[in-house]
């Protein structure tokens, strides 16, 4: 059977520089191997840094689901992308990891698939509304949503912004035709003291202040009040 010329191309190029049917170099990902962990030689300008809180997170998304993304190496075994998982496999003391090989690339193709490999990430957003929903499903399910990697803050402010008021923050109720605080009235909250009254009267700041004895004298405008110490 006559070969067709990409096959005949394909059997002509050395090794790791093969072209696939459709005239592209193979695939990193279309073959995965296991390497012991010491055979990998970390990029020594990764320019990508990985924080100890970051590498307890990986470390701990890798004990829940096991490792489900190889480390991507070039042919003289030096990382190109992984360097943070590799730190969270030392940590566990995991001897082999998975590992693709990017055969044929050319150094300035490891270098800059370093850079995007985590830049390209960054650059997705967030529907909020669904993470929200997502995430609250598996908090409501007792799921550890420690491992997914969000802050409390940022879990926090997802679940703020799906509340909304019952009525309109602008509305004003009605004044009550028999008011319950009427002007003069002192409440009592614990050890604090609510008057209804005038801020700039005096007597009113005297019942709001009750025993207390202020140190300054206010005089000045726009309150022209004076706190008499003997209060």
């Amino acid at each position: 059977m006559a070969q067709s010329q990409t096959e005949q191309q394909s059997r002509r190029l050395p090794a790791g520089r093969q072209m696939s049917r459709e005239g592209q170099r193979p695939w990193p990902a279309d073959k995965v191997e296991r390497w012991p962990i010491d055979r990998l030689i970390p990029y020594a300008r990764n320019a990508r840094t990985h924080s100890a809180e970051q590498v307890d997170q990986i470390a701990a998304s890798i004990k829940e689901w096991g490792w489900t993304y190889p480390v991507l190496v070039g042919e003289d075994n030096t990382l190109i992308a992984g360097h943070g998982r590799v730190l969270a496999a030392r940590k566990l003391r995991i001897s082999e990891v998975p590992v693709m090989v990017a055969t044929g690339w050319t150094e300035a193709q490891k270098k800059a698939y370093a850079i995007a490999d985590n830049k390209l990430a960054l650059n997705a957003g967030w529907d909020e509304a669904l993470l929200g929903l997502e995430i609250g499903e598996l908090d409501s399910v007792g799921f550890d949503i420690g491992l997914l990697g969000f802050g409390d803050s940022e879990i926090a402010a997802l679940g703020a912004e799906d509340k909304v008021g019952l009525t309109d923050p602008d509305d004003v109720p009605d004044v009550p035709a028999e008011p319950v605080s009427r002007l003069g009235d002192v409440w009592l909250l614990g050890p604090h003291r609510l008057v209804c009254g005038d801020s700039t009267n005096a007597s009113d700041v005297k019942k709001a202040l009750g025993p207390v004895k202020p140190h300054l004298m206010v005089t000045d405008p726009p309150y022209g009040v004076e706190y008499d110490p003997a209060w």
